[in-house]
């Protein structure tokens, strides 16, 4: 008659429970054994008792099994991700290198655009100074500019332009200046 069959679970008793550990332990490092010699595979065994002890199985060196077991590892997780899992992880990556530049960009965008209302309120500011000073003098408003053009009304007002006969010059400055198209008159 054989034994009975017992329930798996944790061993209460911590006498009964160190001994069946140091047999079982023993029966798993013999059938890890017995596995590397009878079918000629690499095996590697790594226990750690409840106290933090090691103990250990190796038929070659445990480094190279652990080695081969990461990148027999690395390598299953690449066969096992379906693509469209590492293409989504790709896209991802690039929507949120796009989106940091996107931000860089509106900062860029507000400092510029606040660089742009800054010379406007000057231009303002300026133009302001240049009216009060005409209106403070009115012989600048219809003073006389070169080539024949005259102000003759305010700045912001359409101007209707002209052309004139040309009048008779001197014969000197039909010969060394520039040609006497007429006068243009601003009205």
């Amino acid at each position: 008659m054989g034994r009975g069959k017992i329930v798996i679970r944790r061993i209460d008793n911590t006498t009964s429970r160190q001994v069946t550990f140091s047999k079982r332990r023993n029966g798993l490092l013999k059938k890890a054994k017995e596995l590397a010699i009878l079918c000629d595979a690499e095996v590697g065994v790594v226990v750690f008792s409840s106290t933090g002890r090691l103990y250990e199985f190796s038929n070659t060196s445990m480094k190279s099994v652990i080695e081969r077991y990461t990148k027999s590892k690395e390598e299953q997780l690449l066969i096992t991700s379906p693509a469209s899992e590492v293409k989504e992880h790709l896209l991802i990556e690039e929507i949120q290198e796009l989106d940091r530049k996107g931000k860089l960009l509106q900062q860029d965008n507000m400092e510029l655009y606040k660089k742009v209302n800054f010379f406007r309120q000057e231009n303002i500011e300026l133009q302001k100074k240049v009216h009060a000073t005409r209106g403070m003098n009115d012989i600048d408003r219809s003073s006389t500019i070169p080539y024949n053009f005259n102000i003759t009304g305010e700045a912001n007002v359409p101007i209707r332009l002209q052309l004139c006969q040309p009048q008779q010059e001197a014969d000197e400055y039909q010969i060394i200046g520039p040609p006497n198209l007429g006068r243009l008159q601003l009205h």
